[in-house]
């Protein structure tokens, strides 16, 4: 682990060359070569020192490596117009590595400062290169947001420490521990559900993702959401009896708020907050999932992590790139694109499609999963799941049916097609997200 560790660090003096796409292609080498440490083997691998990898940490590192390197693919602009771009690759390495480092910690401890860490760098990306005045506002309502749950967090790990004499992960559930206090699971997992984010604590989000560059959006919907419902797979074994007892009320308001998030989707005229909205309603049925305690729910949880990840990073990527032709996010003015860009309206079918759980996504395993999950732990679940399906097909193509048919409402003649290069970005999400359900077995090693 620390190999790879160590190549992060040694890439810090890069970003201060002139080296953009060097600086690319070595995270697509790093991506390689990660994946080449793949262990059927369902214990912890590659532990070093503080460091070590079990299935989970080990596709949520891939997934931040991938989607960094295609970060720096879609950052082309900040590049050209030399909008400070070797300051940008520097936000953005600190940011890979703080992210490797939390998704990679055996100690809670370590977990929860890099976790704390991750915040900076996307804060940095948010206001310093995001399009709009409003920036800042959106940017104190992320640190806030995260800063006002990560202190009783620490709180809580302190107590935990006090309590059993030590914060590794690997002892806590070999040795069975086990916290009855309601106060330290709450503040514990609040960090978690903020993160998510659950509904009720998830203003930020949308925020965050309308002012954020393409790279911020990218980072925030593919990693930094997952955070949220890495960190409760890890806490949610200290507090078994209480999560029996307390967990129906996260459960109720995760489905209930991912339809009403749903139907706030059908109203949005801005297309990236039409899409952090629909991360909302997804990451809402992950953590019911997770919360039910089943495999089902951890299995469906972990895929659909996966998927959102590539999925919402990709219609991130579209949003942009009719953003760079049209200078509108609105889905009124981005009419009628299948005339001038016809190549980019499969791709936002494809991405559309994926992102309603059509076959052969990932995110159809995942909701299947996470589906069985929660109908197991209550039938009146069906209700709510069935609404959900339903609303989610409902705004994939209300979003796609707006931006591509119609008449051109802007006559805007100056049109470039699509270069290659996004062509390539988009595909490169894609493949990922359509073939891994062929080894689908694989994610089921790590319960």
């Amino acid at each position: 682990m620390m190999k790879f560790i160590f190549f992060l660090i040694f890439l810090i003096p890069l970003s201060f060359l002139n080296l953009f796409w060097l600086f690319q292609v070595l995270l697509f080498l790093i991506s390689g070569l990660f994946l080449m440490m793949f262990s059927f083997n369902n214990q912890f691998i590659n532990i070093s020192y503080l460091f070590g990898l079990d299935l989970l940490s080990y596709c949520l590192v891939l997934l931040s490596f991938w989607v960094c390197a295609l970060m720096v693919l879609a950052s082309e602009k900040i590049y050209l117009k030399n909008s400070f771009y070797k300051l940008f690759m520097l936000v953005m390495i600190i940011l890979l590595i703080s992210l490797v480092l939390t998704f990679s910690s055996l100690n809670l401890f370590i977990f929860y400062l890099f976790f704390e860490i991750s915040l900076i760098p996307t804060l940095m990306l948010i206001i310093g290169w995001g399009y709009q005045p409003e920036r800042v506002e959106a940017g104190m309502y992320l640190l806030f947001y995260t800063l006002l749950v990560s202190l009783p967090m620490m709180m809580s790990i302190f107590y935990f420490y006090s309590n059993f004499y030590s914060l590794e992960f690997t002892l806590s559930i070999l040795l069975n521990y086990e916290i009855n206090n309601f106060l330290v699971f709450f503040v514990m997992i609040f960090i978690f559900l903020v993160k998510f984010p659950m509904f009720f604590v998830h203003l930020w989000l949308p925020k965050a993702h309308v002012e954020a560059p393409v790279s911020g959006s990218m980072i925030l919907a593919g990693i930094m959401l997952k955070l949220g419902g890495y960190g409760l797979i890890r806490v949610i074994p200290l507090f078994m009896k209480l999560n029996i007892s307390i967990n129906w009320f996260f459960i109720v308001i995760s489905m209930v708020g991912g339809f009403i998030v749903s139907l706030i989707c059908i109203r949005q005229s801005d297309m990236k907050s039409l899409i952090a909205y629909s991360s909302v309603a997804h990451m809402g049925m992950v953590l019911g999932g997770l919360m039910t305690l089943n495999y089902w729910g951890m299995w469906g949880a972990l895929v659909m992590m996966l998927a959102h990840g590539l999925c919402s990073s990709a219609l991130f990527c579209l949003a942009n790139i009719s953003y760079e032709r049209v200078h509108s996010r609105s889905v009124y003015l981005n009419k009628g694109l299948i005339n001038v860009l016809p190549s980019l309206t499969l791709w936002w079918f494809l991405f559309s499609s994926c992102n309603m759980a059509a076959p052969p996504s990932m995110n159809l395993l995942g909701e299947i999963l996470l589906m069985n999950s929660l109908v197991s732990y209550s039938m009146y679940m069906m209700i709510f799941l069935g609404l959900m399906s339903f609303f989610s097909a409902v705004y994939s193509l209300y979003l796609f049916a707006y931006t591509q048919h119609g008449s051109i409402s802007l006559n805007l003649y100056s049109y470039s097609m699509g270069y290659l290069r996004e062509y390539l970005l988009l595909m490169l999400h894609y493949l990922p997200l359509n073939m891994l359900f062929m080894k689908s077995e694989l994610f089921v090693l790590w319960i």
